[in-house]
């Protein structure tokens, strides 16, 4: 596996690549993970031709920071590509200008390039939702939170730390769809979120919460975008009921005092 995929601690793993590889190793999981591959210039021009957008994206980093929306494109007869970096669009007529001002801006990083999902939108704003779940105090897997994240304006990310907003997941699914299918959908988020703690867990991983972040597009099928093994707990702070922040908090009291006493 390498070195550094690991926190001291042992709860957290860094590789976006690594935990992408043992989720895919799950039949029912794996479906709902959009196709991932290690960034290569012959990696993205595959890509490219397959999906016409991808994400590229450090395999190790955090906030959204170094993700990049790239786009192929072909009008009257001729193939453009573009790429945007926090909100900076650069465009090109020619694949290999392209490449190598993309090689450069990973400065030499181990980077991604994962299929692009179109995602739903709030208003004009892309959104995506964190999944959380937790290691119970009776040590099952449990979903206790799900929140909403819209990108700000001009951007490509949703990250809170990035400029995302933090929004009830029920003010964005309402637009879309009747109250009957948003709790279908939130519930098979749920489950989804469990079933991957419970992966990672007969997989040996030590963890004790996880943060998913799935995207849904048109035909609400939650896409897998990455999994966060030591997510932040605040951004459930953000929303006015408090009855989410209130559960992961305890949750995660509960496992601190577990590591306590087992020590």
């Amino acid at each position: 596996m390498g070195k550094n995929t690991r926190s001291k601690s042992g709860s957290s793993l860094t590789s976006k690549w690594i935990k992408t590889k043992v989720l895919l190793q799950s039949p029912e999981i794996s479906s709902l993970i959009p196709e991932t591959t290690r960034f290569t210039r012959s990696n993205l021009r595959t890509m490219l031709h397959k999906y016409r957008m991808v994400y590229v994206k450090p395999e190790r980093g955090t906030y959204g920071n170094g993700v990049m929306r790239v786009e192929q494109s072909a009008q009257s007869g001729a193939v453009a590509y573009k790429y945007q970096s926090g909100v900076k669009i650069k465009t090109f007529g020619a694949f290999e200008p392209f490449y190598t001002s993309l090689n450069k801006a990973t400065r030499g990083r181990s980077y991604l390039i994962q299929r692009g999902i179109a995602l739903l939108k709030h208003g004009d704003l892309r959104f995506d939702i964190r999944v959380m779940v937790q290691l119970s105090p009776r040590g099952k897997w449990e979903t206790t939170g799900l929140i909403g994240r819209v990108a700000a304006r001009g951007k490509i990310v949703t990250n809170y730390h990035s400029g995302g907003k933090p929004t009830a997941v029920g003010k964005l699914l309402a637009p879309h769809m009747s109250p009957g299918l948003q709790a279908q959908v939130m519930k098979r988020l749920s489950r989804l979120g469990e079933d991957i703690g419970r992966f990672y867990q007969k997989k040996g991983r030590g963890f004790t919460q996880l943060g998913v972040d799935v995207g849904l597009d048109r035909s609400m099928t939650p896409w897998i975008i990455e999994v966060n093994t030591n997510p932040d707990p605040y951004i459930f702070n953000q929303l006015a009921d408090k009855s989410m922040y209130r559960k992961v908090m305890a949750y995660r009291r509960a496992q601190k005092n577990k590591k306590k006493v087992s020590r």
